[in-house]
């Protein structure tokens, strides 16, 4: 596992941890998901997340993932400013690895705006490379998606 401070936790998100999150959301991106964007992603039927929290109850992040087969998507990775340089990134993206690992995934893939240099650097340190190009896909500013894939294994 990462250098993530040994007081946080990475564990299942559910219901009561939506406000939290809702609120890493606003702080973390122009275009927020929204509370019922976030309800439809809880764990359950072709989803998962979960969340970093500290002792004291303190969510300083989350991932979300959803999956068909073999394949799965992530949906938002999200890290207080506080938090961030502290391994946290790295402990969700390793938990969603571990996920994916467990139930044999082909693959994980991912959308990242191209100017967010610090998480497109946490992608490649886990796998992921750069496999294409979303036009215009971010808002707030406009703004190219890069879409990042890390593979495990591909047909023969």
């Amino acid at each position: 596992m990462s250098e993530v401070i040994s007081s946080v936790q990475i564990l299942p998100a559910g219901e009561d941890d939506l406000p939290a999150i809702e609120k890493i959301e606003q702080e973390c991106f122009s275009v927020p998901l929204t509370l019922d964007q976030l309800r439809c992603q809880l764990p359950g039927n072709m989803h998962a997340m979960w969340k970093a929290q500290e002792a004291d109850g303190t969510i300083l992040g989350y991932v979300g993932l959803t999956y068909v087969l073999d394949e799965g998507d992530i949906n938002n990775v999200a890290v207080t400013a506080a938090a961030r340089r502290r391994g946290v990134g790295s402990a969700l993206i390793e938990t969603v690895l571990a996920f994916a690992h467990e139930r044999d995934f082909s693959f994980v893939t991912l959308e990242v705006r191209e100017s967010n240099e610090p998480a497109i650097g946490l992608y490649e340190k886990y796998g992921f490379k750069n496999v294409g190009r979303r036009k215009k896909y971010y808002e707030k500013p406009r703004e190219d998606a890069i879409i990042m894939t890390a593979v495990f294994h591909s047909e023969e």
